[in-house]
């Protein structure tokens, strides 16, 4: 990979360090490489909806960050997550950052980049720099708007669904290039949004190095040892069915295996109800909710873990749509328990076989595909989990797809992807 050239990159994003989002490592690659980079973006307070310990309107407005310059934008937090709370700070971000933009203009960027999470205006502001001082921009999309908002939010009339959508396609189409981090929304941005296939393309969600590695520790291995521990990392929210977890959870125990634990790692609007549902059905011997933790301790669980879990609702969205936590389960070699439908169903039990993957919803298959895992023999499992890895290193591993991104949004060079066959 060649190094840049002192070549200056403004990143746009509502969510940063701290907050756990892929952009913090996309970041330190962009340095690793030589680019300047600046970032503007909210203060953290995402899943909780308080600001992060030492964060606030008046503390820690401007920080660094492993060589990168951190220009935190006034925001209102999410607070108790309701959907009123969640549609302000959806807003607030776009709007506060816009009184950023006079000084952004004194400075010289070669680029705009914007990570776009929901919602898709956090990538307004970026556009608006971008066309006052006629810098290319290029937006990297994990959260394809309005679908991936209506597998959260139920709407269903026609008029605002029409609406939203083409709000959102608006967006996208003040871009000079997009990169979709699945097939699918590569696919869809052509198909549907207009876009020409040449400022398109396909880059997946490479996980941290970090995950690929095993961490051994002492504490959380006597912590667990002598159970069958089935590990969940990431945000517990509607999208993540746990319903579905639950119901398969209690039927495993109903069939005589009491000897399991799902460990439960993150924060969420849905938290609240998941615990209470789990104390409800007596089974809080069988869920342990560790909390939030960073990036760099999750491969301690996954090194204690048995198999690691997935479970999605039922959405048009997770039909092409695959979970990041799938790519960073794969790179810590553990056999993935998954429920979810599509291309995510296709890649653990068809393209790489390293898991055992039922429908979205289905708590009998998934209680059964638990019982099947608990049966299997450590070298059975561990063949899944080595299968997942080696997908990974072929297709999901960092340098390689941060190598794609950057000859893609900085020397217009596009080079296709080789997971599937264009």
């Amino acid at each position: 990979m060649k190094k840049s050239k002192n070549k200056r990159l403004l990143i746009v994003c509502q969510h940063f360090w701290p907050e756990t989002f892929r952009l913090t490592d996309l970041c330190e690659g962009f340095v690793e490489q030589g680019y300047e980079v600046d970032v503007l973006c909210g203060i953290p307070n995402y899943p909780a909806g308080k600001f992060f310990k030492g964060y606030g309107l008046f503390k820690n407005r401007k920080q660094t960050y492993k060589g990168a310059n951190i220009i935190r934008v006034p925001e209102i937090p999410r607070g108790n997550n309701s959907n009123l709370r969640i549609l302000i700070n959806y807003v607030s971000y776009p709007i506060f950052a816009l009184f950023y933009i006079p000084k952004l203009l004194t400075k010289k960027y070669d680029r705009v980049f914007v990570y776009q999470l929901s919602p898709v205006m956090m990538s307004f502001p970026g556009i608006v720099l971008s066309k006052i001082k006629k810098i290319p921009i290029y937006m990297y999309i994990p959260d394809f708007w309005p679908h991936s908002f209506f597998s959260v939010v139920s709407v269903n009339n026609k008029f605002l669904r029409q609406l939203l959508t083409r709000f959102s396609y608006w967006h996208y189409k003040q871009a000079d290039g997009l990169v979709g981090v699945f097939k699918g929304i590569e696919q869809r941005l052509i198909s549907e949004v207009g876009i020409d296939e040449k400022k398109v393309i396909y880059i997946p969600q490479a996980p941290e190095k970090i995950y690929e590695t095993e961490i051994h520790d002492k504490v959380l291995k006597e912590k667990y040892k002598g159970s069958f521990n089935i590990v969940f990392a990431g945000n517990i929210n509607p999208a993540q069915s746990f319903e579905t977890v639950v119901a398969a959870a209690k039927q495993v125990k109903t069939s005589g295996y009491d000897n399991f634990r799902f460990i439960i790692i993150g924060e969420g609007m849905s938290k609240k109800w998941l615990m209470e549902e789990v104390k409800s059905l007596g089974m809080s011997k069988n869920f342990d909710f560790v909390g939030l933790k960073p990036v760099e301790e999750i491969p301690k669980y996954q090194t204690i873990a048995d198999a690691m879990i997935v479970a999605l609702s039922r959405s048009p969205l997770f039909e092409y749509g695959i979970p990041a936590k799938v790519q960073s389960y794969m790179a810590g070699g553990k056999p993935i328990l998954a429920a979810m439908d599509g291309e995510g169903q296709r890649l653990i039990n068809d393209y790489s076989s390293c898991g055992i993957c039922v429908d979205s919803g289905d708590a009998d298959g998934l209680a059964q595909a638990t019982i099947q895992l608990m049966n299997m023999s450590r070298a059975q499992r561990k063949k899944l989990g080595t299968n997942g890895k080696r997908y990974h290193y072929k297709h999901f591993e960092r340098e390689y797809n941060l190598n794609r991104l950057i000859e893609f949004v900085f020397n217009d060079n596009r080079i296709p992807d080789n997971e599937y066959k264009n």
